[in-house]
């Protein structure tokens, strides 16, 4: 038990994570407050890609990424934990600013009842959709923060000596933004502008830094 709290002692930033309450409040206050955004985000490659609802498994495997990237480098690789919450955090902040002068929002979401079936990839997105509206989504939280934490995980000392590691974060973070489309929670639109905010932190962090 003591070696337990002197390895905690040890990792003192756990408290970034604080950050979650501050987002959390800003952005619902926003859901609350922007009901009818100005601005339709559309493009005509998102009436070519199909709903499938069965994607909303990788759509909400992303808490399972968040919990399970935060804990793994906060634990065992504190500089990219840092790092994580760095590009993470101010990437998170940079798209609400966004959402609150430029006030967007979706036209995307099928009638499930017209589909001609019921399952439970239906229900569930019945579900999602009632807890969220269409509305605050470009640039795409979802997929900034996923590129962030495929990004920092891969150049991780975990990754260093598990190659495995590297292909599983960008493949389950290629997943989970394929599903923010294949579900209607986003336009293509939304994802690219969301992944490019990730581009600079890469340059930032890692780009001809041997030993990141």
């Amino acid at each position: 038990m003591q070696q337990l709290k002197q390895r905690v002692t040890a990792r003192p930033y756990l408290w970034y994570q604080l950050y979650w309450v501050v987002y959390l409040i800003w952005f619902f206050t926003l859901d609350h407050l922007i009901t009818n955004p100005k601005y339709i985000i559309w493009s005509p490659l998102d009436d070519k890609i199909p709903f499938c609802e069965w994607f909303f498994i990788p759509y909400c495997s992303w808490f399972f990424l968040l919990a399970g990237v935060t804990a793994l480098l906060w634990w065992n690789d504190t500089p990219n934990y840092r790092r994580l919450c760095a590009c993470m955090f101010s990437g998170m902040t940079f798209c609400l600013i966004v959402y609150m002068i430029w006030p967007n929002g979706l036209n995307l979401r099928p009638d499930l009842s017209a589909l001609g079936r019921e399952n439970l990839g239906t229900f569930v997105m019945q579900l999602l959709w009632s807890a969220d509206s269409p509305t605050n989504v470009c640039p795409s939280i979802h997929c900034q923060s996923t590129g962030c934490m495929a990004l920092c995980m891969s150049n991780s000392t975990l990754a260093k000596s598990r190659p495995w590691l590297k292909w599983l974060a960008w493949g389950w973070a290629l997943l989970i933004c394929a599903s923010t489309v294949l579900t209607k929670q986003h336009s293509i639109i939304d994802v690219v502008l969301g992944l490019a905010m990730v581009v600079p932190w890469y340059f930032i962090f890692y780009f001809g830094k041997k030993g990141a």
